[in-house]
């Protein structure tokens, strides 16, 4: 049986009267209530991934759904969600009926939003899965010059995330516009049986 931190709740200042945003849940194991199974994450349980600069700025943001129709609802969103969670070392928040996941690395915000009834720990399986998609893509320079330099292979991440960032990082290199990011080290020449060795290694971990 499941542990219970693991079921899917409720929280505070949601009515009973909400509904989760993944579908009908599979039939209950005994002794777990019903309707609360923990599920698959997938793009129906997941509102939005979004990525801002440390001042709060939009980067890169995909919506998965009509919650925030608008661009200008969007920003605002983005706005408060920033305001609630770039001075805490927190690593979830709750904003607006929203269940929020994010992490922090040098000058970036990575963000993942569900809603107030997914189970916390599945957006963070995908938040992490994000962060060390993006890790492998950009050469471990999760910072705002790698990514604006690089945005196709990161848009690419967005549009392939899954749970595993193994796959995601496969995905993005036989999309064919995987850049060959310079290495951080000038003096350092990487030619190419480096970059090759490189990409080999993410799409073949050990």
């Amino acid at each position: 049986m499941q542990r219970p931190e693991a079921w899917p709740r409720p929280h505070p200042g949601e009515g009973a009267a909400a509904a989760p945003t993944g579908g009908p849940a599979p039939p209950a194991r005994a002794g777990e209530p019903a309707g609360l199974r923990l599920q698959e994450p997938s793009l129906y349980t997941i509102k939005a991934v979004f990525i801002l600069d440390n001042d709060g700025h939009r980067l890169l943001a995909k919506y998965y759904d009509d919650t925030f129709p608008s661009m200008k609802e969007q920003m605002a969103f983005e706005k408060n969600v920033f305001n609630k969670t770039s001075r805490t070392d927190s690593e979830i928040a709750f904003l607006g009926g929203m269940t929020i996941v994010y992490k922090s690395s040098i000058d970036l915000f990575l963000y993942v939003v569900g809603s107030s009834y997914e189970n916390e720990l599945m957006l963070m399986s995908v938040l992490t899965c994000l962060f060390e998609s993006l890790n492998h893509v950009l050469r471990k320079n999760v910072e705002k010059r790698w990514l604006l330099e690089n945005m196709d292979g990161a848009f690419l991440v967005v549009d392939e995330i899954e749970p595993s960032q193994q796959e995601v990082a496969s995905r993005v290199i036989s999309a064919s516009i995987f850049p060959v990011i310079p290495s951080p080290n000038p003096t350092h020449d990487d030619g190419g049986g480096a970059v090759t060795q490189f990409l080999w290694s993410l799409s073949h971990p050990q």
